[in-house]
């Protein structure tokens, strides 16, 4: 057993696959409806929040692990001897970061360590997968900690999304981008920079011509890929998805292009069918 214990959230979308084979903890973040509270990934589906909210016409809130529910999935570990790494959905986007900072100050110094990603979704699945596989070899929380640093200025991710109306249901834009938008057929194309959710570009039409700039954009970037991972994540558009991964495959002589289907914290802001391309760049030098 490895003397590091690797942590997500739910946010990163993990496959279930990757979570047993490599023993990776999830702390679920939490979707409330106005009755009830779902733990992301576990109490919830995205098939069923979709219906939800088709029904009820308004999206769930989102809120992150508190504190308590770090502790309790840490200590353990702690106990046995083992350290932690935390790699955390963006403290730009939730307070997850800062409330696992919070419970890791509750352990003796230097065995809970906490990493900001700056990133979502399978952006932080990269990150995971590289800290694994490391802790696989030995390296120890501080070593895994500054190899993670090191790469995550050059993870890449943008995402094409079907629709506004999710994003505006959830505060994002307002009604009258929503109406030009659906108007005027607009699919915007979003890009992680700095940890932020930063319009990349618009594209007007079908949506397959914003799913394929924002292939071109990958394809731009191989010569500079690390080419051990890439992930194709989607909220209910496995046919696109599986699309793109087998031109990134073809194209890129990728070791791994592997598919990821976003749960519902994810999804509650996107909406259906949308579509990403994660990956990282080869660290310069």
């Amino acid at each position: 057993m490895s003397k590091v214990k690797v942590y997500a959230d739910s946010t990163s979308d993990l496959p279930a696959a990757w979570i047993s084979r490599y023993d990776i903890g999830i702390i679920p973040l939490y979707v409330v409806f106005e009755d009830k509270t779902y733990k992301d990934g576990l109490d919830i589906t995205p098939q069923e929040l979709y219906r939800k909210v088709e029904a009820d016409g308004r999206l769930p809130k989102t809120t992150a692990p508190s504190p308590k529910d770090f502790m309790d999935a840490f200590t353990p570990h702690i106990e046995a001897g083992r350290d932690i790494v935390y790699i955390s959905l963006s403290s730009k986007l939730s307070s997850t970061y800062q409330n696992a900072l919070i419970a890791a100050a509750e352990f003796p110094e230097g065995r809970v360590h906490v990493l900001d990603s700056l990133t979502l979704c399978s952006g932080i699945g990269l990150l995971v997968m590289k800290a694994v596989r490391a802790a696989e070899q030995g390296q120890t929380a501080e070593d895994i900690v500054a190899m993670l640093e090191a790469v995550r200025p050059h993870v890449e991710t943008e995402f094409v999304i079907d629709t506004l109306e999710y994003l505006y249901k959830g505060g994002r834009c307002s009604g009258m981008q929503n109406f030009i938008g659906s108007l005027l057929q607009i699919r915007p194309v979003l890009k992680l920079v700095d940890g932020n959710i930063i319009p990349a570009y618009k594209v007007r039409g079908r949506k397959e011509k914003a799913v394929q700039q924002m292939l071109d954009n990958a394809l731009a970037d191989v010569g500079e890929m690390d080419n051990d991972l890439i992930i194709v994540a989607h909220t209910m558009a496995e046919e696109e998805a599986l699309s793109l991964a087998a031109i990134l495959r073809e194209r890129t002589g990728a070791r791994e292009v592997a598919l990821s289907e976003a749960g519902c914290v994810i999804s509650s802001h996107c909406g259906p069918h949308t579509v990403a391309i994660m990956y990282a760049k080869k660290i310069p030098g």
